[in-house]
């Protein structure tokens, strides 16, 4: 068992993770444990902050794609990638892990993104991620992509 403290701490080495291999482009599984040598951690944080990178990287297409529906007024090459891989580590959690209701993937995206993110980047990704969490899990794969009405908006 995990507690909530050392999941936020995964949730952060994840999205440091997530965040330099934005720039980088290795090969992740190749460098992953290259990380935890320079960032050793207890063996519960590595071991969840593995499976959300992961889950984020085999699943990195669909949750850019939903990220991508939900941005009112915004196109996907303006969002932070600080930002943009918060969004990714929650947005995974919400549709992929059964143990983390939407509202604490909410909760600690909103941490999370306080401790790294700009003054507003709070707000932002409240926003985006409340219009995501009504969406069906991603296990039944035909109500997993959401539909679009005509004013744009989201709906599962």
């Amino acid at each position: 068992m995990i507690s909530p403290k050392a999941r936020r701490h995964a949730r952060e080495c994840a999205v440091q993770f997530l965040f330099g291999l934005d720039f980088t482009q290795y090969d992740w599984e190749r460098v992953l444990p290259g990380f935890w040598e320079v960032n050793p951690v207890r063996a519960n944080v590595a071991q969840y902050a593995n499976e959300l990178v992961r889950g984020v990287m085999t699943c990195r297409e669909e949750l850019d794609g939903l990220i991508a529906k939900a941005l009112h007024n915004w196109s996907p090459d303006r969002v932070g990638r600080v930002e943009q891989n918060i969004l990714r580590v929650a947005l995974y959690e919400m549709r992929h892990r059964d143990d983390v209701p939407a509202p604490v993937a909410i909760n600690e995206a909103i941490e999370v993104v306080k401790r790294f993110g700009s003054p507003d980047s709070a707000r932002f990704v409240n926003g985006v991620l409340d219009r995501l969490k009504d969406l069906p899990a991603a296990t039944d794969s035909e109500a997993a992509e959401p539909r679009e009405d005509a004013a744009g908006s989201l709906h599962p």
